[in-house]
């Protein structure tokens, strides 16, 4: 997905949280429950949670948010940035002003989107809500 590389050995590919597990310590999970925290790192409810990546890009990434990195590929940015957010907003985690700028540059630069999102299931456990937001 980032870098639009074609793979078809699996060794070359590394799953990656769209949201970082740092990033998502820093932006509110280092306050949930051990169950929510294994829940957010588990995710397989929105295929956008974990996802198949080169492991190239994935060492790229690391860490960071939209403000410190962004896919090689450009043509992938408006889909990253859809993706970052709805992950945010599916487990409420917070954004800081950086972060919150480049996702809004990006978004300025994609068609009318509407980021749709399912609430992960409060402690981890549970029913779900689903909801849209557009840019």
């Amino acid at each position: 997905m980032y870098d639009e590389e074609r793979v078809t050995a699996a060794s070359a590919l590394d799953v990656d949280h769209m949201v970082p597990l740092a990033e998502a310590w820093d932006s509110g999970a280092s306050g949930w429950t051990v169950a929510r925290r294994q829940a957010y790192a588990n995710d397989l409810d929105d295929e956008r949670s974990l996802i198949a990546v080169t492991a190239k890009s994935n060492r790229s990434k690391a860490d960071q948010d939209p403000a410190q990195w962004m896919p090689p590929a450009t043509g992938q940015h408006c889909a990253y940035v859809a993706d970052w957010t709805a992950t945010k907003l599916r487990w409420q985690l917070t954004l800081d002003d950086t972060e919150r700028q480049a996702l809004a540059t990006t978004a300025a630069h994609c068609l009318a989107a509407t980021v749709t999102y399912e609430s992960a299931p409060s402690g981890g456990f549970g029913g779900a809500c689903r909801r849209a937001a557009a840019w």
